[in-house]
């Protein structure tokens, strides 16, 4: 198992609720994430990043003497260090020097499954690597494993500039098709009025238990950062029979890096093509308002911050405090205490979703002929049947039936509408 030695840094001029504790424990979570063993945490403050290594040279060489006394492979920085910093960190540390847009891409790299996950990670791996191809410094002669080299970071850091441009361009081409085929599924999923509702929320909050809990997807869930990568999409059928789609998606985190959002909006085209957002918030986290904030920053970022959204308070299972629990949920508008793992509140969560689809439904009377057996199964796939007769001549059903739907098989001459049509 690789030892890595994890560096903290928060600056003076950061103006926010994150304190160098918050900072430092998210880094071991992300670290842990990878795989790798956490030997030690240093933190410290520091007025402004020097051009040259970030921290001063006298720290520096401290994390050089530090490092070969415990013994570590990696040396792992809290923020986002430039090609130059980075260059120059390896050579004072003699150590493989990883910042957090490296070490949150190792994650997505472990975590990619399907091939457009794996092409999705490829190309911001490529991204972060191309203004790093520079000089001769240990980041491009790195061809051992560990935290930073899954993926192309073990084939492609010997390649040159035109390669790497040739290699981004042809995995956009390909992940163009990608977003084509899921522009034909939304178009099919619209021409059979249904509707979509797509899950958000920091990472590791609880979005791919509560996909399971509702659709019975038996998506995988670990208690990592990061732990679902690739989306999924299940239908669910809510108690009044209406058939929708629910969307899991990846994780937020703050102050994620802005090319991290571009190389995978193709899969958060979800959230923007949802009628609705279910905000899954662990209430069970110190840092529960900073996670709503973070999510809400990206949102914004994908200009999906208007969309109508139900805040899905999780976890309540971990917590005691009941007075704590009813302020959150005056703090969040629209929210529904839930426990995604023990199916806690579920039934009214169902309900609220319903709520934000009232008006798409209509209760139908109609009659058919018993050679019209299609029909029958098209109401119970789509619609919820109320009640069925079979009678001598006909069948007459009560149902709840999408409108849109309704209004297609007006043309049907073998259905004859009664009451609500």
């Amino acid at each position: 198992m690789e030892k890595a030695l994890l560096v903290t840094i928060k600056l003076h001029s950061q103006k926010d609720n994150w304190s160098l504790e918050d900072l430092a424990h998210e880094l071991e979570e992300l670290t842990l994430s990878t795989g790798a063993e956490i030997v030690d945490n240093i933190s410290c403050f520091i007025d402004k990043p020097t051009p040259n290594l970030f921290i001063g040279k006298g720290k520096a060489e401290e994390l050089f003497l530090l490092a070969q006394e415990l013994g570590v492979d990696t040396v792992v920085f809290s923020n986002n260090l430039s090609g130059t910093q980075q260059r120059n960190l390896e050579e004072v540390i003699g150590l493989k020097t990883i910042d957090r847009t490296q070490l949150i891409l190792d994650i997505f790299a472990k975590h990619a499954r399907s091939p457009e996950g794996k092409m999705q990670v490829e190309l911001a791996q490529l991204q972060y690597l191309m203004p790093r191809l520079v000089g001769k410094g240990i980041i491009l002669s790195r061809l051992g494993g560990g935290i930073g080299t899954r993926g192309p970071g073990e084939q492609k850091l010997e390649i040159d500039r035109r390669r790497i441009r040739k290699r981004i361009e042809k995995l956009k081409d390909d992940l163009s098709h990608f977003s084509l085929h899921r522009k034909t599924l939304r178009k099919r999923r619209k021409e059979k009025a249904l509707s979509t509702v797509a899950l958000v929320g920091y990472t590791n909050a609880g979005k791919s238990t509560l996909l399971n809990t509702l659709t019975g997807a038996g998506q995988v869930v670990e208690s990592n950062m990061f732990s679902t990568l690739d989306p999924l999409s299940k239908s669910l059928k809510l108690p009044n029979g209406e058939n929708i789609v629910i969307s899991d998606t990846v994780g937020f985190l703050h102050n994620l890096p802005h090319h991290l959002i571009e190389a995978f909006k193709a899969t958060l085209e979800e959230v923007l093509e949802s009628d609705l957002l279910i905000h899954v918030l662990d209430v069970s986290h110190p840092k529960v308002f900073e996670h709503n904030k973070a999510v809400l920053e990206v949102l914004v970022e994908l200009g999906a911050e208007t969309k109508p959204m139900i805040t899905a308070l999780n976890k309540i299972d971990r917590m005691d405090d009941r007075a704590w629990l009813s302020r959150l949920k005056e703090d969040f508008i629209n929210s529904v205490p839930i426990s995604a793992k023990f199916q806690k509140n579920i039934d009214v969560l169902l309900h609220e979703i319903q709520k934000s689809f009232t008006g798409r439904m209509e209760l139908l009377e109609i009659r058919i002929p018993h050679t019209r057996m299609d029909l029958v199964n098209l109401f119970y796939r789509e619609g919820h049947v109320i009640e069925i007769k079979y009678l001598q001549k006909e069948i007459k059903i009560k149902l709840n039936l999408p409108k849109i739907l309704h209004y297609r098989l007006l043309q049907d001459k073998d259905i004859v509408f009664e009451a609500g049509a």
